[in-house]
């Protein structure tokens, strides 16, 4: 038996990165922290950044890859990303001559033990997406970065035991923010970032009796309160008769609480 783990390392408008791993493949979606910082996570169980196998990003956007150039040059860890995150990053010095290993969205590929179904999300980037991570029964959901939940995104994640679900703001507390009305307008629009209570309808049309756990990420600092986002998606997960599944909250400067599961190996059915 095979032991299944996810571990949000960071999450915010400040880096976001999460960590998949068995005991033979080790997966990062995203890497918008330093390097540095991931190799210190990596280590406390036991694993340095040579022994990761990929990187899954999503987007562009600078909280989302800040780590590539360092773990693809200098340690040698393949890339994936759709034509539209690569070409937008082509041009940039930093991001260039990095080795790249392309996929289409919503075509399947596989990382060691881990199987990556990629799918388009609606939000303010080249071309940008979402995942669900299979490995032997379980389903591991990523709904960050979405400006709505479209039928394709909700379709994606029902029957996941695992969500990284975004919580980004409160409206009442974005309106009263003193951000600009054009940047209110772009996190609270179509192509912009989740509600609470956005987050909230969402869990209703994809949760099921498989869920175990919901982290709830992105939480703007300003625009939003631990309490306000856990009591909403409490109060779904009651209504849906699932009290049982963890809500975990996730951090910028630290990682959050783990999920775990124990992969049965398969047998050869004669």
């Amino acid at each position: 038996m095979s032991r299944l783990f996810l571990c949000n390392l960071a999450s915010g408008s400040t880096g976001n990165c999460t960590l998949l791993a068995t005991e033979n493949t080790r997966v990062l979606i995203d890497a918008g922290i330093s390097a540095r910082r991931i190799q210190t996570h990596l280590r406390e169980w036991g694993m340095e950044l040579d022994q990761l196998d990929g990187v899954c990003v999503t987007h562009e956007h600078s909280d989302h890859i800040q780590a590539l150039p360092i773990l693809n040059k200098k340690h040698g860890v393949p890339l994936y990303g759709n034509a539209g995150t690569v070409q937008s990053l082509a041009h940039k010095k930093k991001f260039e001559d990095l080795k790249w290993r392309i996929f289409a969205n919503g075509q399947s590929f596989d990382i060691g033990e881990l199987s990556i179904d990629p799918f388009s999300v609606p939000h303010d980037a080249y071309d940008p997406v979402s995942y669900v991570v299979r490995a032997g029964k379980y389903r591991m959901g990523f709904a960050t970065d979405i400006g709505l939940a479209t039928r394709l995104v909700r379709l994606q994640l029902q029957g996941c035991h695992v969500l990284v679900l975004e919580t980004n703001h409160d409206r009442i507390l974005l309106e009263e923010s003193e951000r600009p009305w054009s940047l209110k307008q772009r996190i609270g629009g179509r192509q912009g970032h989740l509600s609470n209570e956005e987050a909230a309808d969402l869990l209703k049309e994809v949760a099921g009796p498989e869920l175990e756990q919901v982290y709830l990420a992105h939480m703007s600092k300003d625009c939003n309160q631990w309490a306000l986002a856990e009591s909403i998606i409490r109060m779904t997960l009651k209504e849906l008769g699932m009290e049982h599944v963890k809500i975990c909250e996730t951090f910028s400067d630290k990682p959050a609480d783990l999920w775990h599961a124990t992969l049965e190996e398969e047998r050869d059915l004669v």
